[in-house]
């Protein structure tokens, strides 16, 4: 297994998290899938071109308590992880003011601490081998706010901070961060995004219905992996109100708030 890199996914029953998987094992690499839910993992490794050459961990974000025990067990049973993918998260769909403070907790114990809480504990191992590559999969989110997403985009704006941060103090120890911003991609996060009352939304909203297949999306971030970049924006023209809030920002906000929020 030594000339194969050990991938580590979460989020890796659908979408984003599960073309990963599915790309890195055609490559030939070793993939661990991680999600909360073993039978979807299970579909997904039945898929895979190279069904042996994976692992499956169940993993809940929630659960940071678990995460030293996790880690420590797979790399016992690997030696070593190559790279992890920072996938797994949920939606939002809901306003600020009908939005219980409870809400924007429990986006971010999952999208923020259960994310870093897993990247802290793998990290000393990553430190002894001297090397690592850390992706993060944001969301256009991560660069502004949008409707219906405040506490989403603030679990996403957190990420950035945190990332920008770690790829600076690890550099030393050939550890590598790559923050990837998604736009509109095909893929079932609206569906299990959360309202106002902790309810799935259950709805496959427009935006993702139209977005770029999670396919086109997976090969793009693989080839940013490889080349070691810091951050990528993946997308169709949505991509671009990045650029137009940085250079022309009074556009940007006549722009953005005529858009559709699902």
């Amino acid at each position: 297994m030594n000339n194969k890199k050990i991938v580590w996914i979460t989020g890796a029953s659908s979408g984003i998290g599960k073309a990963i998987a599915k790309l890195y094992n055609e490559k030939g690499d070793f993939v661990i899938l991680s999600s909360r839910n073993q039978e979807s993992l299970e579909k997904v490794q039945a898929e895979l071109t190279n069904p042996k050459e994976s692992f499956i961990q169940p993993l809940d974000l929630v659960q940071i308590d678990t995460f030293d025990g996790i880690v420590k067990s797979l790399i016992d049973a690997f030696g070593r992880i190559d790279i992890l993918v920072n996938n797994g998260g949920i939606s939002q769909r809901s306003t600020v003011a009908e939005t219980p403070l409870s809400i924007d907790r429990k986006i971010m114990e999952v999208n923020y601490f259960g994310n870093i809480g897993l990247t802290k504990a793998l990290l000393p191992y990553l430190q002894a081998q001297k090397s690592g590559h850390i992706v993060v999969i944001s969301s256009i989110a991560g660069k502004f706010g949008f409707y219906l997403r405040s506490a989403y985009a603030a679990s996403k704006h957190a990420l950035q901070g945190f990332y920008e941060s770690l790829l600076l103090e690890e550099a030393k120890n050939n550890i590598f961060v790559t923050i990837v911003y998604p736009g509109k991609i095909n893929t079932p996060i609206s569906l299990s995004a959360i309202n106002a009352a902790g309810e799935a939304h259950g709805v496959m909203d427009h935006n993702q219905e139209t977005g770029m297949p999670a396919s086109t999306c997976a090969n793009i971030i693989i080839k940013a992996v490889e080349k070691k970049k810091k951050s990528i924006l993946v997308g169709n023209k949505e991509i671009k109100a990045v650029y137009l809030k940085r250079f022309i920002p009074a556009l940007f906000w006549r722009v953005i708030k005529n858009q559709k929020p699902t």
